[in-house]
Protein backbone atom coordinates (compact mmCIF):
# COMPACT_ATOMS: atom_id res chain seq x y z
CA UNK A 1 0.00 0.00 0.00
CA UNK A 2 1.31 3.62 -0.95
CA UNK A 3 -0.71 6.58 0.67
CA UNK A 4 0.12 10.15 0.26
CA UNK A 5 -1.23 12.92 3.12
CA UNK A 6 -2.30 15.53 0.40
CA UNK A 7 -3.76 13.41 -2.36
CA UNK A 8 -5.39 15.00 -5.65
CA UNK A 9 -8.52 16.42 -5.48
CA UNK A 10 -9.94 12.93 -7.73
CA UNK A 11 -8.28 10.83 -4.65
CA UNK A 12 -9.58 10.82 -1.33
CA UNK A 13 -9.03 14.43 -0.35
CA UNK A 14 -7.86 15.82 3.01
CA UNK A 15 -7.83 19.01 4.47
CA UNK A 16 -4.74 21.21 2.33
CA UNK A 17 -5.01 19.09 -0.88
CA UNK A 18 -5.80 22.56 -2.49
CA UNK A 19 -2.42 24.02 -1.34
CA UNK A 20 1.33 23.30 -2.06
CA UNK A 21 2.81 21.43 0.94
CA UNK A 22 5.58 22.48 2.97
CA UNK A 23 7.18 19.53 3.13
CA UNK A 24 7.39 16.55 0.34
CA UNK A 25 8.70 12.59 0.77
CA UNK A 26 8.96 10.91 -2.35
CA UNK A 27 10.05 7.35 -2.92
CA UNK A 28 11.26 6.75 1.03
CA UNK A 29 13.01 3.51 1.60
CA UNK A 30 14.27 2.39 4.87
CA UNK A 31 15.23 -1.07 6.49
CA UNK A 32 17.10 -2.11 9.57
CA UNK A 33 18.96 -5.27 9.40
CA UNK A 34 17.40 -6.37 6.40
CA UNK A 35 13.90 -5.56 6.98
CA UNK A 36 12.10 -3.79 5.66
CA UNK A 37 10.54 -0.64 7.29
CA UNK A 38 8.91 1.76 4.53
CA UNK A 39 9.12 1.15 0.81
CA UNK A 40 8.28 3.51 -2.12
CA UNK A 41 6.72 5.70 1.04
CA UNK A 42 4.80 8.90 0.05
CA UNK A 43 3.81 11.92 1.93
CA UNK A 44 2.68 15.54 2.01
CA UNK A 45 3.16 17.87 5.03
CA UNK A 46 0.70 20.85 4.82
CA UNK A 47 2.13 23.86 5.69
CA UNK A 48 1.45 26.20 9.00
CA UNK A 49 -0.38 23.13 10.35
CA UNK A 50 -0.21 20.53 13.42
CA UNK A 51 0.33 17.18 12.60
CA UNK A 52 0.87 14.22 14.59
CA UNK A 53 1.82 10.67 13.83
CA UNK A 54 0.04 7.96 15.31
CA UNK A 55 0.30 4.12 14.92
CA UNK A 56 1.38 0.93 16.13
CA UNK A 57 4.55 -0.05 18.32
CA UNK A 58 7.30 -0.49 15.58
CA UNK A 59 5.75 0.91 12.43
CA UNK A 60 8.67 3.76 12.72
CA UNK A 61 6.67 6.90 13.96
CA UNK A 62 10.04 8.34 15.31
CA UNK A 63 12.12 7.23 12.54
CA UNK A 64 10.01 9.26 10.14
CA UNK A 65 10.14 11.95 11.64
CA UNK A 66 14.29 12.10 12.19
CA UNK A 67 14.60 11.32 8.61
CA UNK A 68 12.49 14.18 7.82
CA UNK A 69 14.24 16.30 10.48
CA UNK A 70 17.88 14.80 9.10
CA UNK A 71 18.75 12.95 12.06
CA UNK A 72 18.36 9.69 10.53
CA UNK A 73 19.66 8.58 6.62
CA UNK A 74 17.57 7.73 4.06
CA UNK A 75 18.29 4.84 1.93
CA UNK A 76 16.17 5.97 -0.77
CA UNK A 77 14.08 8.68 -1.88
CA UNK A 78 13.99 12.21 -1.58
CA UNK A 79 12.82 15.46 1.22
CA UNK A 80 12.59 18.41 0.10
CA UNK A 81 11.14 21.54 1.99
CA UNK A 82 9.40 24.08 -0.23
CA UNK A 83 11.19 22.50 -3.21
CA UNK A 84 14.27 23.31 -0.54
CA UNK A 85 17.15 20.78 1.00
CA UNK A 86 17.21 20.53 4.67
CA UNK A 87 20.67 22.12 4.65
CA UNK A 88 18.54 25.74 3.27
CA UNK A 89 15.50 25.45 5.78
CA UNK A 90 15.74 26.13 9.37
CA UNK A 91 13.94 23.34 11.83
CA UNK A 92 13.39 23.59 15.38
CA UNK A 93 13.65 20.27 17.18
CA UNK A 94 12.59 19.16 21.14
CA UNK A 95 13.60 15.66 21.94
CA UNK A 96 11.96 13.74 24.31
CA UNK A 97 14.69 13.19 26.47
CA UNK A 98 14.52 16.50 27.74
CA UNK A 99 17.73 16.37 30.61
CA UNK A 100 19.91 14.90 28.08
CA UNK A 101 19.15 17.89 25.61
CA UNK A 102 19.80 20.54 27.70
CA UNK A 103 23.53 21.71 28.43
CA UNK A 104 24.09 21.61 32.08
CA UNK A 105 26.94 23.73 32.36
CA UNK A 106 25.17 27.06 31.40
CA UNK A 107 21.75 28.68 32.76
CA UNK A 108 18.08 28.03 31.40
CA UNK A 109 18.49 31.34 29.60
CA UNK A 110 21.81 30.74 28.09
CA UNK A 111 20.30 27.53 26.98
CA UNK A 112 17.55 29.70 24.74
CA UNK A 113 19.90 31.92 23.49
CA UNK A 114 22.78 29.02 21.99
CA UNK A 115 21.25 29.02 18.64
CA UNK A 116 21.11 32.89 18.16
CA UNK A 117 24.68 33.11 19.53
CA UNK A 118 25.47 30.43 17.02
CA UNK A 119 23.99 32.00 13.86
CA UNK A 120 25.89 34.97 15.16
CA UNK A 121 23.09 37.04 16.05
CA UNK A 122 24.07 40.77 18.03
CA UNK A 123 23.86 40.10 21.96
CA UNK A 124 21.17 42.43 21.97
CA UNK A 125 19.05 40.70 19.43
CA UNK A 126 19.77 37.58 21.31
CA UNK A 127 18.32 39.46 24.67
CA UNK A 128 15.00 40.50 22.78
CA UNK A 129 14.31 37.49 21.47
CA UNK A 130 14.89 35.52 24.78
CA UNK A 131 12.87 38.25 26.26
CA UNK A 132 9.77 37.98 23.85
CA UNK A 133 9.60 34.07 24.39
CA UNK A 134 9.26 34.46 28.23
CA UNK A 135 6.68 36.87 27.75
CA UNK A 136 4.83 34.43 25.00
CA UNK A 137 5.31 31.55 27.77
CA UNK A 138 4.55 33.32 30.87
CA UNK A 139 7.64 32.14 32.24
CA UNK A 140 7.54 32.77 35.48
CA UNK A 141 10.66 30.70 37.14
CA UNK A 142 13.89 31.52 37.47
CA UNK A 143 16.09 30.76 34.25
CA UNK A 144 19.56 32.01 35.68
CA UNK A 145 19.22 28.60 37.45
CA UNK A 146 20.71 25.96 35.30
CA UNK A 147 18.58 23.08 34.03
CA UNK A 148 19.35 20.31 36.57
CA UNK A 149 18.09 23.08 39.36
CA UNK A 150 14.75 23.07 37.57
CA UNK A 151 11.56 20.73 37.56
CA UNK A 152 10.92 18.03 34.36
CA UNK A 153 8.55 20.51 33.01
CA UNK A 154 10.62 23.81 33.40
CA UNK A 155 13.33 21.60 31.76
CA UNK A 156 10.90 20.82 28.78
CA UNK A 157 9.62 24.64 28.62
CA UNK A 158 13.20 25.92 28.08
CA UNK A 159 13.57 23.15 25.20
CA UNK A 160 10.49 24.43 23.32
CA UNK A 161 11.46 27.83 24.23
CA UNK A 162 15.19 26.58 22.48
CA UNK A 163 13.89 25.63 19.79
CA UNK A 164 11.55 27.86 18.99
CA UNK A 165 13.81 30.67 19.64
CA UNK A 166 16.05 31.10 15.83
CA UNK A 167 12.10 31.30 13.98
CA UNK A 168 12.29 27.59 12.25
CA UNK A 169 10.38 26.94 9.40
CA UNK A 170 9.04 23.63 10.93
CA UNK A 171 9.31 22.44 14.14
CA UNK A 172 9.57 18.25 15.28
CA UNK A 173 8.22 17.62 18.30
CA UNK A 174 9.23 14.20 19.89
CA UNK A 175 7.18 12.81 22.58
CA UNK A 176 6.84 15.76 24.39
CA UNK A 177 4.61 15.47 26.86
CA UNK A 178 5.91 11.94 27.81
CA UNK A 179 7.87 12.52 30.78
CA UNK A 180 5.55 15.43 32.23
CA UNK A 181 2.59 15.38 34.92
CA UNK A 182 -1.34 16.27 33.76
CA UNK A 183 -0.26 19.85 34.96
CA UNK A 184 2.83 20.48 32.93
CA UNK A 185 1.21 18.48 29.88
CA UNK A 186 -1.84 20.90 29.93
CA UNK A 187 0.50 24.41 30.33
CA UNK A 188 2.44 22.71 27.16
CA UNK A 189 -0.45 22.10 25.26
CA UNK A 190 -1.44 25.67 25.70
CA UNK A 191 1.75 27.00 25.31
CA UNK A 192 2.56 25.73 22.08
CA UNK A 193 -0.95 26.34 20.30
CA UNK A 194 0.07 30.04 21.55
CA UNK A 195 3.31 29.78 20.09
CA UNK A 196 1.36 27.70 16.64
CA UNK A 197 -0.86 30.92 16.17
CA UNK A 198 1.66 33.59 16.86
CA UNK A 199 4.28 32.72 14.49
CA UNK A 200 2.38 29.98 11.66
CA UNK A 201 5.13 27.50 12.47
CA UNK A 202 4.34 24.31 10.61
CA UNK A 203 4.76 21.07 13.32
CA UNK A 204 5.05 17.56 13.59
CA UNK A 205 4.64 15.73 16.97
CA UNK A 206 4.90 12.00 17.68
CA UNK A 207 3.15 10.64 20.43
CA UNK A 208 2.53 7.22 21.77
CA UNK A 209 -0.95 9.05 23.65
CA UNK A 210 -4.07 8.82 21.64
CA UNK A 211 -5.45 11.84 23.80
CA UNK A 212 -2.02 13.88 22.81
CA UNK A 213 -2.13 12.48 19.01
CA UNK A 214 -5.51 13.99 18.83
CA UNK A 215 -5.69 17.07 20.78
CA UNK A 216 -3.49 19.13 19.06
CA UNK A 217 -3.40 18.11 15.99
CA UNK A 218 -5.35 19.78 12.38
CA UNK A 219 -4.40 16.69 11.06
CA UNK A 220 -3.52 12.82 12.36
CA UNK A 221 -1.44 10.63 10.40
CA UNK A 222 -2.32 7.01 10.90
CA UNK A 223 0.37 4.57 10.04
CA UNK A 224 0.35 1.02 9.46
CA UNK A 225 2.29 -1.71 10.47
CA UNK A 226 5.68 -2.37 8.66
CA UNK A 227 6.50 -2.15 5.83
CA UNK A 228 4.36 0.76 6.78
CA UNK A 229 2.14 2.86 4.88
CA UNK A 230 -0.28 5.40 5.71
CA UNK A 231 -3.21 3.70 6.99
CA UNK A 232 -5.57 7.11 6.86
CA UNK A 233 -5.23 10.48 7.84
CA UNK A 234 -7.46 12.00 10.37
CA UNK A 235 -8.92 16.00 10.23
CA UNK A 236 -9.72 17.73 13.37
CA UNK A 237 -10.81 21.19 13.10
CA UNK A 238 -12.24 21.90 16.41
CA UNK A 239 -11.16 26.02 16.87
CA UNK A 240 -8.30 27.21 19.12
CA UNK A 241 -7.47 27.70 21.78
CA UNK A 242 -8.06 24.44 22.69
CA UNK A 243 -8.70 23.91 26.35
CA UNK A 244 -8.54 21.07 28.97
CA UNK A 245 -12.85 21.21 28.05
CA UNK A 246 -12.47 20.81 24.88
CA UNK A 247 -11.77 17.01 25.14
CA UNK A 248 -15.47 16.83 26.12
CA UNK A 249 -16.70 18.46 22.78
CA UNK A 250 -18.22 16.29 20.26
CA UNK A 251 -15.98 17.08 18.07
CA UNK A 252 -12.89 15.35 19.93
CA UNK A 253 -14.53 12.73 21.07
CA UNK A 254 -15.45 11.84 17.49
CA UNK A 255 -12.17 12.27 16.09
CA UNK A 256 -10.72 10.53 19.11
CA UNK A 257 -12.82 7.42 18.35
CA UNK A 258 -12.12 7.47 14.65
CA UNK A 259 -8.31 8.00 15.32
CA UNK A 260 -8.71 4.60 18.07
CA UNK A 261 -10.66 2.70 15.16
CA UNK A 262 -7.75 2.55 13.23
CA UNK A 263 -5.59 2.42 15.44
CA UNK A 264 -7.44 -0.95 16.84
CA UNK A 265 -7.81 -1.99 12.60
CA UNK A 266 -4.25 -1.98 11.66
CA UNK A 267 -3.07 -3.64 15.65
CA UNK A 268 -5.34 -6.73 14.40
CA UNK A 269 -3.52 -6.53 10.48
Amino acid sequence: MNAVLAPTPADAPTSGAHKRPHVTVRGLYKSFAGAPLYTDFNLDLPRGKIVSIFGPNGCGKSTLMNMIAGLIPLDKGEILFDGKTLKETKIGYVFQNYRDALFPWITARDNIAYPLRRQGMKEAEVQARVDELIALFEIRFDLARYPYELSGGQQQTVCIMRSLAPRPEIMFLDEPFSALDFEMTLFIREKLQEAHVATGTTMVIVSHDLEDAVFLADEILLLTRRPTSIAEIVPFTLPRPRVPESMADPEFVRVKSRTLEVFRREMKA
